[in-house]
């Protein structure tokens, strides 16, 4: 049987700093991110399960991309919490805006590689992740490739 890839995109905005950076991005700022999520398998060849013909039904890999990433993301300021940013994150979050801490500086490198791992816990065991593509800007993004790791 044939193995297909399907994609699907999502958009979110988040905001972070890059802690001891050398250049703008060391600053607070943000990005209106674009991940593209491909998975591989075998579309289903049982005529009587509804999902008959897909790899995956997309609307049950976006519920998997929204829970993991987008909603969480979405709004979000990311700062590593290994850093004094984590003042700065206390200080955002006693003010009720949404902090996310993470164990990494929060590039699109780092956070492409995040997001591959809580994609694949989801996954049905049939279903792989193929890559993932995290752009955030028109012209810079990071790719994550399972036939890499």
């Amino acid at each position: 049987m044939n193995k297909i890839r399907i994609t699907k995109q999502f958009s979110f905005e988040t905001g972070h700093a890059l802690y001891g950076y050398d250049g703008k991005c060391k600053n607070v700022h943000g990005h209106s991110y674009k991940l593209s999520v491909t998975v591989i398998g075998t579309p289903i060849a049982d005529k009587s399960n509804v999902k008959y013909g897909m790899v995956i039904d997309f609307g049950d890999l976006k519920k998997i991309v929204k829970e993991e990433i987008v909603d969480l993301f979405d709004h979000a300021t990311v700062f590593n919490k290994n850093t004094p940013h984590i003042e700065l994150a206390k200080e955002l979050e006693d003010r009720g805006h949404h902090v996310i801490l993470v164990e990494y500086q929060p590039t699109s490198e780092n956070m492409v590689i995040d997001f591959a791992e809580k994609i694949k816990s989801r996954l049905p065991k049939e279903i792989k992740l193929f890559s993932l593509k995290l752009q955030e800007t028109e012209t810079s993004f990071a790719e994550w490739f399972a036939s890499d790791n």
